[in-house]
């Protein structure tokens, strides 16, 4: 009987599917780090709204909702994935910045489906869009129940984010038009 050579196998779907969303993960970790604190508001301006497009369209909505989910359980189960600033663990959540944290899973899923397979311009574009204002709408509704104030929670958590936001909604777009469809395809 002859031996068989060894053959290198390519990951299997799940197997790819799992790091992928692991990779994620990782990515909204080290955005997080990347953080200035800004005079007047108890929420520093990151890199993880950038990253959570990123994850929500490069991986597609299940992964990519999926991949914020763990990356919310590893920060409350006391993990160094959120931002340097602020309460540790679960305590974050229902902090300042605790409504952009629980939104990130819902932005990532709808960057993930309304990106599709990145083809257009638009498309894309809207999905990232769509993926901010979700973004500020859960920091929004989280600073309303700390201040009881619209437009003090508008002040400290909207109003200082959206000139960033601009660039990083060009940076997403730039990514992901060209990046969607080949990594999509692979998970």
């Amino acid at each position: 009987m002859q031996a068989q050579p060894a053959v290198a196998s390519a990951p299997s779907l799940t197997g790819r599917r799992a790091l992928a969303v692991v990779l994620g993960v990782a990515l909204v970790a080290i955005a997080a780090q990347i953080a200035i604190p800004l005079p007047g508001t108890p929420v520093p301006m990151t890199l993880q709204p950038l990253a959570v497009l990123l994850v929500g369209g490069l991986l597609g909505p299940r992964l990519g909702a999926g991949s914020l989910l763990l990356y919310l359980g590893l920060g409350a189960a006391g993990l160094p994935v959120f931002t340097p600033f602020g309460a540790p663990g679960v305590g974050r959540l229902f902090g300042p910045t605790g409504g952009y944290l629980l939104a990130y899973p819902i932005a990532a899923y709808a960057v993930g489906r309304l990106a599709a397979d990145g083809r257009r311009w638009g498309r894309v574009t809207l999905a990232a869009l769509v993926g901010l204002a979700l973004i500020h709408l859960g920091g929004l509704a989280q600073l309303l129940i700390i201040t009881h104030s619209l437009h003090d929670a508008a002040r400290l958590g909207t109003v200082p984010f959206l000139a960033g936001d601009v660039a990083k909604l060009v940076i997403a777009v730039l990514v992901l038009r060209p990046t969607v469809r080949p990594l999509r395809a692979r998970l």
